[in-house]
């Protein structure tokens, strides 16, 4: 998969920017930070950094999601940033189409989830020695056979809101890693960050940033 990464070349869209911080909405196909050997050196951080140079990573969204990213224009704000997202301070919150109908339209997941080690970057539900991951979600309409939902995850593991899916039974339309068939057979995958919802690490004053979903 590496060696297809060609990342689209969509202008970079700031939807805020102060002395304290830059929000972006991210294009899916985009890494957030470089991958490993020059074919993958694009990425968000990088496409920031020509623009805003002292800028500095918070927060990562996986290269097939798209949506809401925040990064820090000083040190002070990066450790204020990271310590909201640490300790489930900030709100998230996205939108996803998922494989089959969905029921009920509200409720919960909460299974704990580790990698899946001989297939990396692949995550696993493990009740043993997996770390907590709760999602929950709302259904927002039923599309044929699909069903457009929002999902807000209480905690932050990699690839949850993936993993969660799948385990509900209605994988994210598009994943390449947990989807099959005609589930999979999206131009993209169908994940999208709405809304982030923080305190300006200076003021403290309580801010929301949103995009809408592409799909």
């Amino acid at each position: 998969m590496d060696a297809d990464y060609t990342p689209p070349q969509d202008p970079l869209d700031v939807l805020h920017e102060d002395a304290e911080l830059i929000v972006v909405n991210k294009p899916a196909g985009l890494l957030s930070v470089p991958g490993r050997g020059a074919h993958l050196a694009d990425c968000l951080l990088s496409r920031v950094q020509a623009a805003f140079p002292g800028a500095l990573l918070v927060h990562r969204l996986d290269r097939d999601t798209s949506g809401v990213m925040v990064f820090a224009q000083t040190p002070h704000a990066q450790r204020n940033l990271g310590r909201q997202f640490e300790e489930r301070k900030t709100r998230k919150t996205y939108v996803a189409r998922l494989w089959g109908k969905l029921e009920p339209k509200t409720g919960t997941v909460d299974l704990p989830l580790i990698v899946d080690w001989p297939n990396r970057p692949r995550q696993m539900v493990c009740h043993e020695t997996g770390k907590p991951a709760v999602t929950d979600w709302r259904v927002l309409r039923y599309e044929g056979d699909t069903t457009r939902v929002r999902l807000f995850p209480r905690t932050g593991r990699s690839h949850q809101l993936r993993v969660h899916c799948q385990a509900l039974g209605h994988p994210i339309l598009g994943d390449p890693f947990y989807a099959t068939g005609a589930a999979q057979a999206f131009p993209r995958l169908m994940l999208h960050s709405e809304e982030l919802r923080l305190k300006h690490p200076e003021s403290g004053r309580s801010m929301t940033f949103r995009a809408p979903a592409p799909f």
